[in-house]
């Protein structure tokens, strides 16, 4: 049931982290507060396709 996404930052839109996601637990997109070290911030991520 574990999957892997992509991470991207919403400021620059540059795909910055990969992480596994659980589909039961988290069905739609997850978005999590991370450090984007192009912006040199942190700011919101979202998962892409």
């Amino acid at each position: 049931m574990r999957v892997r996404v992509i991470m991207a930052c919403q400021e620059c839109k540059r795909r910055n982290y990969n992480t596994m996601k659980n589909k039961r637990n988290d069905p739609e997109r997850i978005e999590l507060r991370k450090y984007c070290k192009w912006c040199d911030v942190v700011t919101l991520h979202k998962e892409t396709k």
